[in-house]
């Protein structure tokens, strides 16, 4: 048996270049997906180790995990067997599951009225299935074991929170004054968003299998730290960058989501984000209240922003007057077009 603790690499070698690249899929931020990469290469690691001509998951034949694990294992190990007992034996549910464990006397946390399906780790935790198949109903929040990364926002303290973030080069390097890993940055953001209700997200998925589901994720930490790490860059980010790397993140969300991470495109746009990563250094404080994140400021040595640029107060170094020109240059095309629209009309 193998229980190894691969936390600092799945957050820096996923984790954050997931984030640099402000990725999400349909909002969602991804805890799933790419937790399923690391240890595909990890179980193939394993299996090369001890000689093993075949690997197994336990993933559902409904699911986007069977595709992710199936793919990162081809990546490294084209020639071991999969085995996936879902898509092979007769049991169909969750409910001949727990008939099986009982009928065997296995021992189980869960009941029949708790069974969600759950997914945890350092990053997330993803409810799916029971009361939530049904769109209309709203999750239970306030329901005692429901949450268990944080509380609901209506149960969340009556006073703000702040937290003051500090990133070099995209990454997390300090929380409220205190250097720390980016693993225990997450851990201590899960713990300070999860009192303050951040981070719940409810949402109807297209999944990569064809139908939608519908899911209820928590993600205290993830949520303080992508907005953060957006706050910075609306500093450091010249706007054709800045723009070209936010349409860029649909995809590169997509490729995580659908399995894609060892793809030559999602290492290529990561090779692109790390890029833009190079003045994004600097300081973010948030407030945090009932399940909002307000900017409370932001700092940065790389800053493009430029007060005496920027000010309405008199003189600076922008000269008015010259907006003249740049507009009858810019504005050209729209003229030109306006010209030819009315001497066609008057034909």
């Amino acid at each position: 048996m193998y229980i190894e603790d691969l936390t600092d690499e799945f957050v820096e070698d996923y984790v954050i270049p997931t984030m640099q690249a402000g990725a999400d899929y349909e909002g969602y931020l991804l805890g799933t997906s790419f937790a399923r990469p690391i240890l595909a290469k990890r179980v193939v690691e394993i299996a090369r180790a001890e000689g093993a001509d075949a690997v197994c998951h336990g993933s559902t034949g409904k699911g986007n995990d069977q595709v992710r694990f199936e793919l990162a294992i081809m990546h490294f190990a084209p020639d071991l067997k999969i085995i996936t007992p879902w898509r092979e034996w007769d049991i169909q549910s969750r409910d001949e599951e727990i008939d099986y464990a009982e009928s065997h006397h296995i021992p189980l946390k869960i009941s029949r009225e708790t069974n969600y399906s759950k997914d945890k780790n350092l990053w997330h935790l993803s409810h799916e299935g029971l009361d939530l198949e049904d769109p209309g109903n709203e999750p239970q929040y306030e329901k005692p074991g429901f949450l268990e990364l944080g509380v609901s926002p209506k149960t969340a303290p009556d006073k703000s929170e702040f937290v003051e973030l500090e990133f070099e080069k995209g990454v997390p390097v300090a929380l409220n004054g205190e250097k720390l890993k980016p693993a225990a940055i997450i851990a201590k953001l899960n713990e300070i968003g999860g009192r303050n209700g951040i981070g719940l997200y409810d949402v109807v998925e297209n999944r990569l299998v064809g139908m939608k589901s519908r899911g209820v994720y928590e993600t205290p930490g993830g949520t303080i730290l992508y907005k953060a790490h957006e706050v910075l860059e609306t500093l450091t980010l010249d706007k054709l960058t800045a723009h070209k790397k936010r349409e860029l993140a649909i995809t590169f969300g997509e490729l995580v989501y659908d399995g894609q991470w060892f793809s030559p495109l999602r290492k290529a746009l990561s090779a692109f984000v790390t890029s833009t990563q190079e003045h994004v250094t600097g300081k973010v404080r948030l407030e945090l209240y009932k399940g909002n994140l307000i900017n409370a400021g932001v700092w940065s040595p790389y800053s493009l922003y430029r007060e005496d640029i920027a000010t309405f107060a008199a003189g600076g170094d922008y000269k008015q007057s010259d907006a003249t020109g740049f507009i009858s240059i810019y504005g050209l095309p729209t003229k030109v077009q306006a010209i030819v629209n009315s001497e066609k009309e008057g034909e």
